[in-house]
């Protein structure tokens, strides 16, 4: 028997309207969306500086491994954390308390004098990696309206290629300045700290998010938030709209956290698809190629400066892509978009096992195919995954569980990443890239299936409305046509 309870009743929003609240609005989501810059800056810039650090430290394929997963490891505990800590904080201090750990993180890298100095810089820079994965998509989901939450969501995954590229652009001018020379590497993460200052700044002027004001009973203060971010008589609707659905989860569920979590097959089953999404996002192998990107790029016939340089077409085609994407992000459901997405790259991971067949080592062809290939599973990628996927595990978990559903489903993504990122050299040696790619291909073809048959459909929705689907279960029937409710 299928237990199904009562939803409180949908009302319609007034429009939100043309007005400085808009202006507002883009200027907290810019600053938030540091945490993503530093994101995208932390886990690129390992991508350049790995080569002349393991010059420095004298690594060997697996502590090289272990450095570039040390942050990776760091993320998934920090994402579990910062998600708990959001919840009990709130987002905007749990914020501030990562940018800080990104600043320290950063000097203990760029002063770090041996091998287990930088794993210790590296973990703690992902422990604030892994928060703001967390903590920044929730809090731009909870201020955004939801008519634009995809693509206003969306602009913190923009920001981390953004980040990624300007790792990849600091690299290459960097080591075309100093070549591979002693401490080049410290130069190159070094710069990671003007964020992470400009973060801290930006966020002391950032008021807290409504959603969480109000799921704390502080009704008064998430109508002033709101009036900041929307018009007049929408912010009064939608703290009503807010209230009304606080009172349906008080009714079905009087804990939050683990206790409301586990006390619902529904919200068991969403954090499960959270979590499988994540991972399934990170098996496409999209990170080992911001990580290792030279390294594969030299595997398939560049010289490893010509690398270093050519590396900056994947940076450059993911930030066009990621516009294209959040341009997109109102037009086209979440389910097709992560489908066309899956797709595409399966499809690119097959071709690019293919070619390193087809075209031997030596063939003057071979890096400039591989590279045209990489490029675009690289573009295909951001314009119809990576975005999606933040999007939707930032939209499709009720606020009691929010922040701990996104932390859950965030973990296993990082611990996903975080094994690609250990082992992945070592695989590239035995395998070559024709295995490592073949790889990547079979995994795309299993994600397709699970996104098939599993994910929900948030577009179109407010938070509200897709809180009450889920803890009901109604979001995830499917009706004559196939299509969810």
């Amino acid at each position: 028997m299928v237990d199904i309870k009562p939803a409180a009743p949908t009302v319609a929003l007034p429009p939100n309207g043309a007005g400085p609240h808009q202006r507002r609005l883009g200027m907290l989501a810019l600053v938030a969306t540091f945490g993503g810059l530093l994101f995208g800056y932390d886990t690129g810039v390992i991508n350049g500086a790995l080569r002349p650090m393991t010059i420095e430290l004298g690594l060997t394929n697996f502590t090289e491994g272990v450095v570039t997963s040390s942050l990776l490891f760091g993320a998934a505990i920090g994402a579990m954390l910062g998600g708990r800590i959001a919840d009990g904080w709130g987002r905007r201090k749990t914020i501030l308390v990562l940018a800080v750990t990104f600043f320290v993180g950063t000097l203990a890298c760029v002063f770090a004098p041996t091998f287990g100095v930088i794993v210790v810089g590296r973990v703690l820079l992902g422990l604030a990696v892994g928060g703001a994965s967390t903590v920044v998509p929730v809090f731009l989901a909870e201020l955004a309206p939801y008519e634009i939450r995809g693509s206003l969501s969306g602009r913190n995954e923009l920001m981390i290629v953004i980040g990624q590229l300007a790792a990849f652009l600091v690299n290459a001018v960097i080591g075309s300045l100093w070549g591979e020379g002693h401490g080049v590497w410290r130069v190159m993460l070094a710069v990671c700290a003007l964020p992470a200052i400009a973060l801290f700044v930006g966020m002391l002027r950032v008021p807290e998010s409504p959603r969480w004001l109000a799921s704390k009973g502080r009704n008064a203060e998430a109508l002033d938030v709101l009036r900041q971010i929307r018009s007049d008589d929408r912010a009064e609707a939608e703290i009503e709209d807010i209230k009304r659905s606080n009172e349906l989860e008080a009714q079905i569920q009087h804990e939050s956290g683990w206790r409301t979590l586990l006390g619902n097959k529904w919200l068991i089953r969403i954090v499960l698809i959270g979590a499988g999404l994540g991972v399934a996002q990170q098996l496409t192998g999209i990170n080992s190629i911001m990580y290792y990107g030279q390294t594969v790029l030299i595997e398939s016939g560049f010289k490893a400066s010509a690398a270093l340089i050519a590396n900056i077409a994947p940076g450059v085609i993911a930030v066009i892509g990621g516009v294209i994407a959040i341009a997109n992000m109102e037009r086209i459901n979440r389910r097709t978009t992560l489908i066309i997405g899956f797709s595409l790259t399966t499809v690119c991971h097959f071709l690019i096992g293919i070619a390193s067949v087809a075209l031997p080592d030596g063939n003057p062809a071979r890096p400039w195919v591989i590279l045209f290939l990489v490029v675009a599973f690289v573009g295909s990628m951001q314009t119809f995954l990576n975005i999606a996927v933040w999007v939707v595990l930032s939209e499709i978990f009720p606020t009691q569980i929010r922040a701990l559903g996104m932390g859950i489903s965030v973990f296993c993504l990082w611990i996903a990443n975080a094994f690609l990122g250990l082992y992945f050299p070592t695989i590239v040696a035995a395998t070559g890239i024709t295995g490592t790619f073949f790889g990547f291909g079979i995994v795309g073809l299993l994600a397709l299936l699970f996104i098939w048959k599993f994910v929900p459909e948030s577009r179109g929705r407010t938070l509200e409305e897709v809180e009450e689907g889920v803890t009901t279960g109604n979001i995830f029937t499917v009706d004559k046509h196939g299509r969810r409710a």
